[in-house]
């Protein structure tokens, strides 16, 4: 049987028209655009009409997203005159909640988008099998092999990847300025990034700090580093020992009594994955781990100069590979499964449809629209597209197996990141805290195998 994946922080459902907008955090009602027939455009899949057909189509973000989404639904329309689309969408508070609701009373759109939890509803049996699509309705031959393998559960396609994202190491350089220290590059380790995180802080005074704590948002990647994983899906049990996790939370204690580490109480008041509120945009924290996809709205938040370097190296490497941001999936029970194929293999390689949608899901899937963006792109873009690069070959000589979340994941989450609070306000020793995290990750996964 699958296993669950980790579920991004997203939300609520809301229907849409395909030309009326909607405040972000409003309602709206359904609807889609109607296309005449069109030549056939370059890039067009089913241009000549047919029978009619009406496919719904769902997903998360805000108004800026839903317009750019809805953007490429008349466009697709338009180069397949005789497919409808109505598109529903709405920011990120109770998405799944919805979509939930649907499923279970047989209302699900044709197709709806998905993040982390992929294989929770692959356990359901409610995603549709694209295998026999492939190499027909549905062109996956540009797409990056590691994103196929994502979306690959049971030996059945179940999900394609819209966005690939690379974790990697926010810095500010004018802090680093500041400090008389040289950015740091690829290929340093964590006795440096301690090191240095330390020395910024010293260097710069009192309310300014190297970094932020990831000791939860890492950890996967730190038990890579060093042979292991967070969840080993094959065997059904955790990919790590307690060893792992006690290296791991007593590298960020130590770290942290050297002062370099934003304090519990400011990471409370100033979250570690909120760019509006980040020290990072504020200028008083130089470092973050950070999908590749956010650095745009960090940017766009401050005027300081920021860049994205891997995170130091363990004993295997890296331990960062392509991830998937989100991606679609068609309902099992859809009427029009050749017309669901046909729409997720043009969101993934019409070129114009990459223009539109740029990188707000992370860098396209395939090369040939991530060179496309790359050759157009903004200074912020060219630095994402340079770095997932990089990424993309280290992998090459490095390659790491594709991370699955346990079973359970938003009740492990709430469990670690109480772990690192516990430890950072002196609640319990490190040895303890591990001890009780390690027990307790046993016990979430084994009552909801």
């Amino acid at each position: 049987m699958l296993k669950r994946q980790r579920q991004l922080a997203v939300g609520a459902v809301v229907a849409i028209s395909m030309l009326a907008t909607a405040c972000s955090g409003g309602t709206g009602a359904g609807g889609a655009v109607s296309s005449s027939p069109s030549p056939d455009n370059a890039g067009g899949t089913n241009a000549g009409g047919g029978e009619q057909v009406e496919l719904r189509v769902m997903w998360w973000g805000d108004q800026a997203r839903a317009d750019i989404t809805n953007q490429v639904l008349k466009l697709f329309m338009d180069k397949n005159p005789n497919i409808k689309v109505i598109g529903e969408f709405a920011p990120s508070s109770g998405y799944f909640d919805k979509l939930n609701t649907q499923l279970a009373s047989g209302t699900a759109a044709d197709v709806f988008f998905l993040g982390g939890n992929v294989v929770d509803y692959a356990n359901k049996d409610v995603l549709l099998d694209l295998t026999p699509y492939v190499g027909n309705e549905l062109d996956l031959s540009d797409m990056d092999p590691a994103m196929i393998q994502y979306g690959t559960l049971a030996d059945k396609l179940v999900h394609v990847s819209a966005g690939a994202n690379a974790r990697g190491i926010v810095v500010n350089t004018k802090l680093f300025e500041q400090a008389g220290i040289p950015v740091p590059q690829d290929g340093w380790n964590w006795d440096d990034y301690a090191r240095i995180s330390n020395e910024i802080a010293a260097k710069l005074g009192d309310g300014y700090y190297g970094t932020y704590n990831f000791t939860f948002e890492g950890m996967d990647i730190a038990y890579k580093q060093n042979g292991a994983q967070l969840y080993d899906m094959a065997a059904g049990k955790l990919g790590f020992e307690e060893k792992n996790a006690l290296d791991w939370f007593g590298y960020w204690s130590k770290t942290s009594e050297g002062g370099g580490v934003v304090t519990p109480e400011l990471a409370v008041s100033h979250p570690i994955d909120d760019p509006s509120k980040s020290l990072i945009t504020s200028g008083k924290a130089a470092m973050n781990l950070i999908p590749s996809n956010q650095l745009g709205a960090y940017q766009g938040l401050t005027e300081d100069p920021l860049t994205m370097v891997q995170l130091p190296r363990g004993p295997k490497g890296t331990g960062v590979v392509f991830e998937s941001s989100q991606g679609l999936s068609g309902y099992a029970k859809t009427e029009h499964p050749k017309e669901v194929a046909m729409l997720i293999s043009f969101f993934i390689n019409d070129p114009e449809a990459a223009k539109i949608l740029g990188n707000n899901r992370g860098v396209p899937v395939t090369s040939k629209n991530r060179s496309l963006l790359e050759a157009e792109a903004s200074d912020v873009d060219k630095i994402v597209y340079d770095y997932t690069s990089r990424v993309s070959d280290a992998t090459k000589t490095e390659p790491f197996a594709v991370s699955y979340n346990p079973p359970g994941n938003a009740e492990f989450e709430k469990m670690g990141k109480t772990t690192v609070q516990e430890i950072g306000f002196g609640r319990k020793t490190v040895e303890q805290a591990v001890k009780d995290f390690y027990q307790n990750a046993v016990k979430i996964l084994n009552s909801n195998q």
